[in-house]
């Protein structure tokens, strides 16, 4: 039995390798690390059917060094800690450390994950870990700090047609069928950026005719009997409807939202997914305009927990309503990244005095939280005193949108601080 097309396909050299041309491409940052023959740990983050595995393997094959797999999927603590004892063992001194591959890193559990730090942070194995989810809630953050990250892009239709190119003229089975590609749309769209599923996909169609074939839209409609347009969550459409359905809830249209969450729900998403999503909005978009909405959201997020589908599909409904019909406001978003910007660019501002801790009778000595005023002391529980650092004590962070939630918090801090607070 020979093998599929998208495994005899398979590139086996960069040269060979289609897309990701920002991190293969010459002068490239991984293009050096391999032509350097020593690469760091590091993830790739990308759609499914984008090369992370393959890119993996063409590693494997150029660097000199022993190449060790594992999949999250079947894989648990003792096949991790068998591994780095190998490593360790098959390490020859000043060699450059042995590759560890984790497909599906996402999946493994924290124990997993804290099992690799030890030999990662010692160089025991260089770690390559290839996720189809977001690595800032998927891998724990020791492991993530280790790690470089890098984002593999959905392949663009010139790819996907010089695949399909190669394909048909040079894998040893297809091009003795002398096939026509007449027309590629279906074949691109029901792909998403997927190069395995493309080459499935034509492998499927190729195979339920004979002699000559001579590939059409409609031909690949009828061999694959669904719409092109269908829900994938495996595939770029996935980036789109989730897309859709946050800017629905943001540009605040209750149907349009709800819309986007039926095709999810209709498509299999996971709904986690959403409830996650959902939870992210509520503190981006409407934050302080209606502070509730992230109460409902987290809410929905635990529910969904408890009773998956198809009763989930409820609270996710309830909470998506709530949070397109709510007012919106991202000051709260805008002020954080202020603040961190604010911290880039001045560095360890020393904390003021009256406002530093003081456990010990030295510290207090040294004027430790000495003049610190408690503020419960004093009237309305309140009273100016300096809390930012002696060089930004002036700066300004968070600026209020006047929604009427909002408003208040605003005037109240009007009638605290006076003019540090009045909007210019």
């Amino acid at each position: 039995m020979s093998q599929p097309l998208a495994e005899r396909l398979r590139p086996r050299t960069l040269d060979d390798y289609i897309g990701q041309q920002h991190l293969v491409g010459e002068g490239a940052v991984l293009r050096r690390m391999i032509d350097a023959g020593r690469i760091s740990s590091f993830i790739l983050w990308g759609p499914p059917g984008v090369g992370k595995t393959t890119l993996a393997q063409i590693i494997a094959n150029r660097l000199d060094t022993p190449f060790y797999t594992l999949s999250a999927v079947t894989s648990g603590v003792k096949d991790v800690r068998d591994v780095i004892e190998k490593a360790q063992k098959g390490r020859f001194f000043n060699a450059a450390s042995p590759i560890l591959f984790i497909d599906e890193i996402h999946r493994f559990s924290k124990s997993q994950q804290d099992s690799l730090l030890g030999a990662v942070e010692r160089g025991v194995v260089t770690l390559i870990g290839a996720t189809t989810e977001n690595p800032s809630f998927e891998v724990i953050r020791p492991l993530l700090s280790r790690c470089q990250l890098y984002v593999l892009k959905s392949l663009e239709k010139d790819d996907l047609l010089q695949l399909l190119q190669r394909a048909i003229t040079t894998d040893v089975i297809l091009k003795e069928r002398h096939i026509e590609l007449k027309q590629t749309d279906a074949l691109l769209r029901f792909s998403g950026g997927d190069a395995r599923k493309l080459l499935n996909i034509l492998e499927l169609v190729v195979e339920a005719e004979a002699g000559d074939v001579i590939i059409t839209d409609e031909l690949v409609v009828a061999r694959l009997q669904q719409n092109p347009l269908a829900y994938d969550k495996d595939g770029e459409m996935h980036y789109d409807i989730i897309s859709a359905f946050i800017k629905s809830i943001r540009g605040s249209d209750p149907d349009a939202a709800l819309y986007w969450l039926a095709r999810m729900i209709e498509g299999g998403e996971d709904p986690k997914f959403i409830a996650r999503r959902l939870v992210i909005s509520a503190a981006e978009d409407i934050g302080l305009a209606n502070p509730n909405a992230l109460l409902l959201a987290n809410t929905a997020f635990d529910v969904i927990q408890k009773i998956g589908w198809p009763e989930g599909r409820i609270p996710l409904a309830e909470a998506t309503v709530y949070l397109a019909t709510s007012p919106k406001s991202n000051s709260a978003y805008l002020a954080i990244d202020s603040a961190l910007q604010l911290v880039r660019q001045t560095g360890n501002q020393p904390v003021p005095l009256p406002i530093r801790n003081a456990p010990t009778q030295l510290m207090k000595e040294l004027g430790y939280h000495d003049g610190y005023k408690y503020p419960h002391d004093f009237p309305g529980h309140f009273t100016p005193q300096q809390y930012m650092p002696d060089a930004l004590q002036n700066e300004r962070l968070w600026h209020a949108q006047h929604s009427p939630s909002e408003q208040k918090l605003y005037e109240r801090m009007v009638a605290y601080w006076g003019d540090r607070y009045k909007d210019e």
